[in-house]
């Protein structure tokens, strides 16, 4: 109701202002959405951030169509969200601050959302193509990442492989990583027993729903055998801002820190109490070291010193 009363008065104000405003929320409130095994009474965002149609593009990468969505004006940044049952939708309350200054270009991965699958085996050689394809779709000149969980470690790569269209990264929840350490299997019925809804959300937005476990089985095959070390990370030159819950057992704090360690001009935010998901958890320690670090003029992020451990 207040809502409502709001925009009466608004109308009166400004009507033709206003009546744009409301038919660009309406738009995008028109599809509901939810990340996986999201509690009762959290939402994140009023827009569906992952099926939102009227902000909604395609591109073909490879063997496969992604879908993006673009919201705002400004330099462009990018938004790669985590893998498995990631959606970007889970990120919704930071795109909704990003969106005020910056182009914000959310993507779906391919397998997730509206983004098909393709045919061709998992790699993160193939998942900095795809994303250099809607990077070419929208803009020519370096962009920020935006990367969280499989997004960050996505755009560890994209950053590796063509420095030339990075301006900076922002990488949640990716530190450095053995083989093994995601290991078991991921089965679509265990998935529904968690979160039904979701699923249930999933298999309607899918291009091929029927392929749903086969996704499930080929990226668990991959991520068992990723492995993220110092060789790697050391390849990365643009400014890198890391972020770690302190409570994250999917990227535990320690391996943040060697990944500080490593990329060379990198910077680290411990969150405290907070989980992988931190922009969930604790929101404003998350967006207040973001803004800082995206405000600042590239030439002053030169990174933390490197201080080498105190052992004998």
């Amino acid at each position: 109701m207040v809502w409502k009363k709001i925009t009466m008065v608004f109308a009166v104000m400004i009507f033709g202002t206003a009546l744009a405003f409301c038919t660009a929320v309406k738009a995008e409130s028109a599809s509901a959405i939810r990340y996986f095994n999201q509690q009762s009474g959290i939402q994140v965002s009023t827009v569906p951030y992952g099926n939102n149609e009227e902000a909604g593009n395609y591109v073909q990468a490879g063997d496969a169509k992604l879908y993006y969505e673009v919201y705002g004006k400004g330099k462009p940044l990018f938004v790669f969200h985590g893998g498995g049952v990631g959606t970007p939708y889970e990120m919704g309350q930071l795109i909704d601050k990003l969106r005020q200054d910056y182009q914000v270009i959310v993507v779906s991965t391919r397998g997730h959302g509206r983004s098909e699958i393709g045919h061709s085996p998992f790699t993160y050689e193939q998942k900095a193509e795809d994303m250099l394809a809607v990077m070419k779709k929208v803009t020519n000149e370096p962009a920020v990442i935006l990367g969280f969980s499989d997004g960050a470690y996505t755009a560890y790569k994209v950053a590796s492989m063509y420095p030339e269209r990075v301006d900076r990264v922002v990488a949640i929840g990716a530190g450095t990583l053995k083989p093994g350490f995601f290991s078991g299997e991921m089965k679509v019925e265990d998935l529904e027993k968690i979160d039904a809804a979701f699923i249930e959300q999933q298999m309607k937005i899918m291009p091929e729903p029927e392929r749903y476990q086969e996704f499930c089985d080929n990226y668990m095959a991959f991520w068992s055998k990723m492995e993220v070390g110092e060789e790697f990370l050391k390849t990365i030159q643009c400014p890198v801002l890391l972020i770690a819950g302190d409570e994250d057992d999917h990227a535990p704090m320690v391996t943040m820190v060697e990944a500080a360690q490593y990329i060379p001009n990198a910077s680290l935010c411990i969150v405290p109490k907070a989980w992988h998901s931190a922009f969930i958890d604790n929101f404003p320690v998350t967006w207040t070291a973001m803004e800082i670090f995206l405000q600042t003029d590239r030439a002053k992020l030169t990174g933390s010193r490197k201080v080498a451990y105190n052992r004998l």
